[in-house]
């Protein structure tokens, strides 16, 4: 059986997300690849086990080695005046609040395990054997 025909086609991007991706490009050259990735993720042809891999590496891994945990970590990198030099030029009390959000941000992501988990439930779901 041919998978590649017209009426099995992959579909366009829903509005949300293609709205999503609009709405993010052009911030920063690193926010334009994750875009140009999600967006290639959600366009390309996968198979049953490529998807639940990309389900549990996406968001849905236990141990927190998903891009779901990379983006906290990414956020309270840029958050600490150690790691952004950007925020030194800012009063002493503000430092340690922008970085106490971000590293709160890991930790309700690393916590909370139901974020985790609806993504590994999804992949758990293709094979149930």
């Amino acid at each position: 059986m041919d998978l590649h025909t017209s009426a099995n086609a992959v579909p366009p991007l829903d509005p949300e997300l293609a709205g999503l991706i609009d709405d993010l490009t052009g911030i920063d050259p690193g926010i334009d690849l994750l875009c140009d990735a999600a967006r290639w993720i959600a366009l390309s042809r996968h198979s049953l086990d490529h998807t639940q891999t990309l389900s549990v590496t996406l968001a849905g891994s236990p141990d927190g080695t998903d891009a779901l945990t990379l983006i906290g970590l990414l956020v309270a990198r840029i958050t600490n005046p150690d790691s952004n030099p950007a925020l030194r030029d800012l009063p002493f009390d503000r430092q340690k609040n922008t970085q106490l959000h971000g590293e709160r941000l890991v930790r309700h992501i690393a916590d909370d395990h139901e974020l985790h988990q609806h993504a590994s439930n999804a992949s758990g779901a293709i094979h149930t054997d």
